[in-house]
Formats: structure tokens, C-alpha cells, sequence
């Protein structure tokens, strides 16, 4: 396993559509390995494999250490599609790995119901509420080339502009690896 540099805000890999995983083999196993040590080296909850540089449609979320989810397994997500969304919206507050230190309020869907494949590439559904709903649309916006400043309103946007222009002039500090400014 190895940490990988974590990709931020200006980096063109964010705003890609993530390319579909045909199998999964050794080297998805291997990317999947790596993407829990950098995201819980980086102490996140969840990370897209174009958050590290990977152009693939996976996520993994970790919940444990929130409270709530003390039983929470470790989620592996791969070629995932949401197939439903609640129209109950709930406005909670945001950050990410590839935005350090902004945060911001974000609405999204109460409820969702998403199906993915696993590691043994077997198609599975579920439906998803409150916190882990929103882990999973967060994760989800980043495979299809969205994030936090996306989602938020113009005048919300404005405000952040200053942050996210020193993200992506890397004028900024992280406990974490982040790639080179190129």
C-alpha cells in the first residue's frame, strides 16, 4: 500500500467524467488498498480515485469515527449509478479533501438509492439516508466532474473565491500530500 498525493481544487482530473472499470483486477485491488491509506492518512470519510489522480469510477467511504456509524463497514464503490433521489432536501455543511480547509453548506437529496458493483463484481443496491446519503452524492459528484463550489449558490461561490484561488495556487497547508501545482 502507498499514500497517494491527493488532488485539489484547478487540477483538470476533478472535472473529468471517470471512465467506467471493465474488471476488477490486481492493480483496482491495489488502487483500492491505496485509496483507504491516503484517506484515512488525510483523516477523511470518503475518496473518489480522481481525488488521487485515478480516472476510474470507484469511491470507498469510511464512517467510523463519526458518531453513529461505530459499526459502519468500509464501503468499496464501483461503477456506481444513483437510481433514485428523495425530493426532501437538507442543507448541511460540507468539506473535502480536495478543498482543505473550505467548507461550505450544501443542499442535497434526504434519501438516495444507488446501485454499484463490489470487489467481487456482483451488483449491489441500496438505499442510503441522512449522513451516509450525503457521503455518497459527495463521492458520486466528484465521478461525474462536480464538487462543493458546484453545489452551492452564485453569491455562496462568490465568497469562496478566494479560497479556492489559493487551493489551486497551492497556497495553503495540509497534514496530507497534495499534488504539485502543474
Amino acid at each position: 500500500m502507498s499514500l497517494m498525493p491527493v488532488t485539489v481544487y484547478g487540477d483538470s482530473i476533478l472535472r473529468e467524467t471517470a471512465k467506467p472499470i471493465l474488471s476488477v483486477d490486481d492493480e483496482i485491488i491495489q488502487n483500492i488498498h491505496d485509496l483507504f491509506e491516503t484517506m484515512r492518512n488525510a483523516n477523511g470519510i470518503g475518496l473518489a480515485a480522481n481525488q488521487v489522480g485515478l480516472n476510474k469510477k470507484m469511491f470507498i467511504i469510511d464512517l467510523k469515527g463519526v458518531d453513529g456509524y461505530d459499526d459502519f463497514k468500509p464501503l468499496v464503490v464501483i461503477n456506481p449509478e444513483i437510481i433514485e433521489y428523495s425530493d426532501e432536501l437538507i442543507i448541511m455543511e460540507e468539506g473535502c479533501l480536495s478543498l482543505p480547509d473550505l467548507r461550505a453548506d450544501v443542499e442535497r437529496s434526504e434519501f438516495i438509492k444507488i446501485k454499484y458493483l463490489d470487489t467481487d463484481e456482483e451488483l449491489q443496491e441500496f438505499e442510503a439516508e441522512s449522513w451516509l446519503a450525503r457521503v455518497i452524492l459527495h463521492e458520486y459528484d466528484h465521478l461525474i466532474g462536480k464538487m462543493i463550489p458546484d453545489r452551492v449558490e452564485p453569491r455562496i461561490k462568490q465568497k469562496l473565491k478566494g479560497d479556492l484561488i489559493r487551493i489551486m495556487k497551492r497556497d495553503i497547508e495540509t497534514d496530507y500530500q497534495i499534488t504539485e501545482r502543474g
